[in-house]
């Protein structure tokens, strides 16, 4: 997401790389490609005039920095403007009491009951212990979905039986099953409709006043556009929400819920849905969002993937054998497998500051080519992956078949493998050497 934006900002920055000094007019100019960039990603016109008009100010007044470049004074007061509008700070998500209610509401299609399932799995890893509960008995696929993502992450689901439609009833007998399974978490997946009616908004009002939710989440389509922003504030003149999650983040869209959502609403974004596996979920951190948008990257999201898939123990062997130069095929199987698990590499990436700026504009990583790689160390036998000397011509033809691969994929794996154990060995040489200068050898 935010793609087409980020490159506009891009382009506006480079613009003012070669000046030496802002004038009011290059202010007035910068602040004219702003709002156009704004307004082309669908981001809600009063917001953007708002925004601009902040902009301008802080560009024009004594508060920018006078040892700044044009460029970095722009970028500066543009993150702080963003920011800000998309919220300022992280919103708080705790749930105190101990049996807590999270009702969870939204339009049809829109990723809420992945987000319950996603939800669930999160509070889990937070200690708490979560009961999905299935209130839409209006579209049995729902019920059957929740049970599916319920059985994956191995929570259990509480939903309608046949024929049930009271949902206050069914909510009375979900409270007992929470009882019975000790849990301390209920998520609500309420029914949906494909556009915003007063029978929805009825139900969803008698629900909130027999279930008290400590917190009540309205989960938007990204990809939605200005739409998102009415359905936002159709919810919270009927419904008190605490907070929304943006959902399809990942997507193709052009970034105006995202950024009008907040400022329209009044409503702080707690979460963002940013894929399709079940783990693809974050609180929504305004100033690192801020930096994604402007390709300044994002470090501590990528810092908090990174430790979420890394053990310790694992860490420090891996550290032991690249500095004893033993590091061989098996190890590389489990690197490979390690950054697969943390996502798209793609997303990653953009997470390094200046990446953006260093990469073509079409180029991308293809997962299958680690798919293969993976494929061939997986055919070879344990003493071939920690000999790798031992592949003769006719044992690397067998490992092509078994792989589906070619013997020149087989041959080139094996050479860059040879070149990264070089690497390796050169960086163990660099690092005694810096140890040896500390010491005063």
């Amino acid at each position: 997401m935010f793609q087409s934006l980020s490159e506009k900002f891009e382009r506006l920055f480079a613009g003012v790389r070669s000046r030496g000094k802002l004038s009011e007019d290059d202010v007035r100019e910068t602040a004219k490609e702003v709002r156009r960039a704004l307004l082309e990603a669908d981001v809600n016109f009063r917001v953007v005039k708002d925004f601009v008009a902040r902009i301008e100010a802080r560009l024009i007044g004594e508060e920018v920095h006078k040892s700044f470049t044009p460029e970095q004074q722009i970028v500066r007061v543009v993150n702080d403007e963003l920011t800000t509008l998309l919220g300022g700070s992280v919103a708080p998500f705790h749930l105190k009491r101990p049996t807590s209610v999270v009702m969870v509401v939204g339009l049809q299609g829109s990723g809420k009951t992945t987000f319950c399932a996603k939800l669930a799995a999160m509070l889990r890893k937070r200690g708490r212990k979560p009961l999905l509960v299935g209130l839409d008995v209006y579209r049995p696929a729902a019920m059957e979905q929740l049970d599916i993502l319920g059985r994956q992450i191995n929570i259990p689901v509480a939903r309608a039986q046949a024929g049930e439609t009271d949902v206050l009833a069914l909510w009375h007998r979900a409270q007992e099953i929470g009882v019975q399974k000790l849990c301390d978490t209920l998520i609500l997946d309420t029914a949906g409709r494909l556009h915003v009616d007063g029978e929805m908004m009825a139900e969803i009002e008698r629900l909130r006043v027999a279930a008290d939710p400590e917190e009540t989440l309205l989960v938007l389509d990204s990809m939605t556009g200005q739409e998102a922003v009415n359905v936002a504030t159709a919810f919270q003149e009927r419904v008190k929400v605490s907070g929304i999650v943006l959902t399809k983040l990942d997507g193709d869209a052009r970034g105006g819920a995202a950024l009008s959502v907040r400022a329209v609403t009044g409503t702080p974004i707690k979460f963002a849905g940013t894929g399709e596996k079940l783990s693809d979920l974050e609180p929504f951190y305004p100033e690192r969002m801020a930096g994604r948008i402007l390709g300044m990257g994002d470090v501590m999201s990528l810092i908090e993937k990174t430790q979420q898939s890394l053990d310790l123990t694992e860490a420090a062997e891996l550290e032991r054998k690249v500095r004893a130069q033993s590091f061989d095929m098996q190890d590389f199987l489990g690197e490979i497998r390690r950054i697969r698990k943390m996502g798209s590499l793609e997303d990653m990436v953009k997470m390094i500051p200046g990446a953006s700026r260093m990469m073509p504009k079409d180029a991308s990583i293809d997962p299958k080519q680690m798919g293969r790689v993976e494929a061939i160390i997986c055919s070879m036998t344990p003493e071939e992956r920690a000999r790798p000397h031992l592949l003769d011509g006719s044992r690397r033809k067998r490992i092509a078949r078994g792989s589906g691969t070619s013997v020149q994929d087989v041959n080139q794996l094996l050479r860059q493998f040879e070149e990264m154990k070089k690497m390796m060995k050169m960086m163990g040489k660099m690092q005694k050497q810096k140890k040896g200068r500390r010491l005063g050898f």
